[in-house]
This record gives C-alpha cells, sequence and structure tokens, in this order.
C-alpha cells in the first residue's frame, strides 16, 4: 500500500487528523489495531476545550455535538464545605468548555471517514515503523480484519503516530535522540458511570482531608463521578454503598445548604493510575508523534485528549503549509511548537493534582499550603483568571 500520510491509531486524534487532511485534498490510511466496536466504546475524555469544539465544527463533525453536547460556563471549587464557582467566559472574554464524552467524538469521525474520507482499516495492528531518516518510511502491520492474516507494508511520505502510550511508533525513534521526563502518583481514580442525573449542572472539584472528589457527568440522565484512592487499589473491593457514601463525605457542604448528592444505579467502575510523562522530541525524521504517543497528564486539568487535538491541529496546518508553498519551516518546528503547549498543560495538571490531592504522607503544613492555593483562586481575579484560561484551553499553534 502506499499513500501520503500513514497515520497508526484511529482515536480522536488519528481520525481528526485524517479528517483535516482529506479536507485539504491530501490523502492518507487510517491504521487500528482493534475492531470498530471496540474503539467506539472505550472510555475516555468528556470535556472538550473551547479549540476542540472550534476544530471540530469546521471540520465538518460537530453536527451532533452541537446537539448533544452540554456547554459548560465554569466549574465549582469545593473546600473546607466551601463553594467557590469560576465563571470561565467573564474571565476569558467569551471561552467555555463541552460535556461529550470521547467515546461520541470517535464514533462522529469514524462515521465521516468511512462516509467520505480515506482508508479505515480495522483490526490492522502496525508491528513497526521503519525508515523514518529516509523519504519514504513504511509501517508493517498485520490486518487480522482481511481475509488472510499476512503482513503487509504501508509505504508514506510521512507517518504519524496517534497510537497511545503503549504503541510501536515511540519505539521507531532513537534512545540516542530521545529525552522522558515523568512523574508516576501514589494515588489513582476510582470512576464510576451511575444512571442518575448529575447533582450539580457543573463539574464539581473537592478538596477533602480524606482525598479529592470530582463530580461529573456524561449526560443529563447519566452522572461521572470519581475518587481518590491509592494507585493500587482494586475497584472490586468497593461496594456500590460505600462509594456514594464515601462521595457524600468528599463533597459536604455547609450547614444549611440544600446541595443534595443523587444516588442511583453504578453501571461501571474501575480505578485509573495518575502519571505525568513527556516524550521529547515529538518528532525524529519523518515520524510525527501526537497525543499519548508523546505525553501523557493525570486527568485532574481535563487535558489529554485536548493536547493530542492540538498536536494533529499543529501537523495538518504544517503540512497544508508545505504542500501550498514548499515551506518545510512548520513541519520543521512540530516538536517545538507542541511542546510549548504541551508543557504548559503538564503545568496546569500537576498544580492542579497536587493542590486538590491529598498525598498519603501529607503533612499538617501540606494541608495549609493546599487551602492557601484554594483561597488564592478565590480571592484574586489574577489567580482565579489564569484556571480559567488554562481550563479552557491553550491556543493551537
Amino acid at each position: 500500500m502506499r499513500t501520503t500520510v500513514g497515520i497508526i491509531g484511529a482515536g480522536p486524534a488519528g481520525l481528526l487528523l485524517a479528517r483535516l487532511l482529506h479536507n485539504a485534498g491530501i490523502d492518507s490510511v487510517v491504521l487500528e489495531s482493534r475492531d470498530r466496536a471496540y474503539v467506539e466504546r472505550r472510555q475516555r475524555a468528556g470535556i472538550l476545550e473551547q479549540g476542540t469544539v472550534d476544530v471540530l465544527r469546521s471540520a465538518g463533525a460537530g453536527e451532533r455535538l452541537d446537539r448533544e453536547g452540554l456547554r459548560h460556563d465554569g466549574i465549582e471549587l469545593r473546600y473546607d464545605r466551601r463553594r467557590h464557582r469560576v465563571d470561565f467566559p467573564g474571565l476569558t472574554g467569551g471561552r467555555s468548555v463541552t460535556v461529550y464524552a470521547q467515546t461520541e467524538v470517535v464514533k462522529d469521525l469514524v462515521a465521516l471517514q468511512l462516509a467520505k474520507g480515506g482508508p479505515l482499516l480495522f483490526e490492522a495492528e502496525a508491528l513497526a515503523v521503519e525508515g523514518a531518516e529516509s523519504d519514504r518510511p513504511r509501517v508493517r502491520f498485520v490486518h487480522r480484519g482481511a481475509a488472510e492474516t499476512e503482513e503487509s507494508v504501508l509505504e508514506c511520505d510521512y507517518v504519524v503516530g496517534c497510537d497511545g502510550f503503549w504503541g510501536v511508533s515511540r519505539d521507531a525513534v532513537p534512545a540516542a535522540v530521545s529525552q522522558v521526563f515523568e512523574r508516576t502518583y501514589p494515588y489513582g481514580w476510582l470512576g464510576i458511570l451511575a444512571d442518575v442525573p448529575p447533582s450539580h449542572d457543573e463539574l464539581v472539584y473537592a478538596r477533602h482531608d480524606r482525598g479529592f472528589s470530582l463530580l461529573s457527568m456524561r449526560s443529563p440522565t447519566v452522572s461521572r463521578l470519581y475518587l481518590q484512592v491509592p494507585a493500587e487499589e482494586d475497584a472490586a473491593d468497593w461496594s456500590d454503598e460505600a462509594i456514594w457514601d464515601e462521595l457524600d463525605r468528599r463533597l459536604e457542604t455547609a450547614p444549611g445548604d440544600d446541595w443534595a448528592l443523587h444516588r442511583g444505579p453504578i453501571t461501571a467502575k474501575s480505578v485509573t493510575p495518575m502519571r505525568s510523562y513527556v516524550h521529547e522530541p515529538m518528532r525524529h525524521g519523518n515520524l510525527f508523534l501526537a497525543g499519548d504517543a508523546a505525553h501523557i497528564v493525570p486527568p485532574t486539568g481535563a487535558k489529554g485528549l485536548n493536547l493530542a487535538v492540538g498536536d494533529v491541529v499543529t501537523f495538518a496546518r504544517a503540512f497544508v503549509h508545505f504542500r501550498r508553498t514548499g515551506d518545510t519551516s512548520l513541519l520543521d518546528t512540530y516538536s517545538e511548537t507542541c511542546l510549548h503547549r504541551v508543557w504548559q498543560a503538564e503545568r496546569f495538571s500537576y498544580a492542579m493534582t497536587t493542590m486538590l490531592h491529598r498525598a498519603p504522607d501529607a503533612t499538617p503544613f501540606d494541608d495549609r499550603i493546599q487551602r492557601a492555593r484554594l483561597d488564592r483562586i478565590a480571592t484574586s481575579r489574577a489567580a482565579e483568571t489564569d484556571l480559567a484560561e488554562c481550563y479552557t484551553g491553550f491556543p493551537f499553534g
């Protein structure tokens, strides 16, 4: 097989890149190791920055997003039974975020790709990226969805690895030129889906002496909630009643406040570990890394999916510029451009995580510092504006 841009991974990053290239008249092939059913049901992020929403709309993937997505104009910070709302539009000149699950983004982009785009091969497992330094890099893959399972080769002008942290793309960058920066956190998130309307119309981030909790949602009838737990925790050790009781404790408000947590049937629960990770550079020869293949953020800042979108938008703009002008300068600075945004997102996600989660070895001094950081946001428009600007999204490119 032969194409201009070979894309490994049919998550939101790979699919969006294929759409952006198709709209610019550039051919691509998308390889995805899983089948379509798996890709369209895997649960991931649910908060879209303003820039991500704008890009999806301009790419032709905004119809259902606009109809079913839930626009949020703020979040609530909760600590010491106090409640403080951060007003996004008022602090950022009108920006907001939208609750729309990654599974739904993927469904929309898969439908567009199959109806109007280039080849999208499910059950096509990439084995290796070869010749990244050459003019014709190639991807060796096995297409298990074909009539006969055999090894094939996809020859490309460029390869973009959108295949996640465990994919093969990053392995093609020589160790001699790679730098890795990472931090592993001693806690994770016990996350649940529950068939019950959300208990608040915006997300609630709560700092408590027993640990962090988050009240979120997937739709007007489905709640998504999280509890900080030890990193090695097993979700099966938590009964439904114990989860609701602990959420009640950590989300408590002042006496006389009429807020109440809505309980309902829990349909799914799992524990997600938390880490920060950055691989530099994000380009080697004609191989470009995007999304989780290059960086991971703890979920506290709602940045993972949005960072991936920023990467592929940067690549698409650079490649279209190259095709129109012959100028490679934007492609040459892809890694530098993306990493500027990545490190700002890492900073924000780290700040949110350490401000709201209680470490196992936390001291009374640490507790006071957390409260002081939250008080600063609640009493300083400058500090509050920084949070709102970071949460609603850093500019692409």
